[in-house]
């Protein structure tokens, strides 16, 4: 599925909404390695993530999952009934060849938070400082392994959707619809009070629908 991410953030800059495609949780990636190892790894969240020199299908922020199929909980696994630290057991030559089994990252609640504000921040910024009048700040930002589209409403919500970075399709379009399944089923849902979080079956209906529609058409158009 080529859409990843659905935001939606108040005028204030608090994340209201998000939507991620589940279908990302279960990619991973599977590679042998030689000594010496060609990716710089550190623990993150007691992760070993790969930080620097990212290869192939192995990307900036991926963890380690598995390494020779056994599984790698907390920075550690278990080999010939004694734990291992995983980092300690790619630094011995010994022990090479060996196949790691990397996950893509996926963003915990904090950090959607933490995004979501800091995104509210950059639009503000952006906005001031363009030299065209009246600008609406960041509509799009482009990166090698993904784009993200921005709507903002009249009353200053942001709608935001993350593509994969081979998507080619107009995203505005979706973001618009998005805007008025929020204008009919949020906003008119007598439970709900403006700039707190959408908690609406109806909404989360009509959302999947949208992007699964979206997605199917996006597949036969390309």
């Amino acid at each position: 599925m080529s859409i990843q991410h659905v935001f939606i953030i108040s005028k204030a800059g608090s994340l209201i909404y998000s939507w991620e495609n589940k279908a990302n949780e279960s990619i991973s990636v599977e590679k042998t390695y030689e000594w010496p190892l060609d990716v710089k790894l550190n623990y993150i969240d007691q992760k070993a993530t790969v930080v620097f020199g990212e290869n192939d299908k192995v990307k900036l922020r991926y963890t380690i999952s598995a390494i020779n199929k056994l599984n790698v909980i907390n920075g550690k696994f278990i080999e010939n009934d004694k734990e291992q630290d995983i980092l300690e057991y790619l630094e011995n030559e010994s022990n090479y060849p060996l196949t790691l089994t990397f996950n893509s990252p996926q963003l915990t609640a904090n950090e959607k938070i933490i995004l979501s504000s800091m995104f509210h921040s950059l639009y503000t910024i952006a906005a001031q400082v363009s030299p065209t009048p009246k600008s609406y700040g960041i509509e799009c930002l482009e990166t090698t392994q993904f784009k993200l589209h921005c709507f903002q409403s009249l009353t200053g919500v942001k709608f935001i959707a993350v593509v994969s970075e081979s998507f080619t399709q107009s995203i505005d379009g979706l973001l618009r619809k998005i805007y008025e399944i929020y204008a009919d089923y949020a906003l008119k849902d007598p439970f709900y009070a403006i700039d707190m979080p959408i908690r609406c079956e109806k909404f989360d209906d009509a959302l999947n629908t949208t992007l699964e529609k979206y997605e199917n058409t996006s597949a036969v158009t390309i």
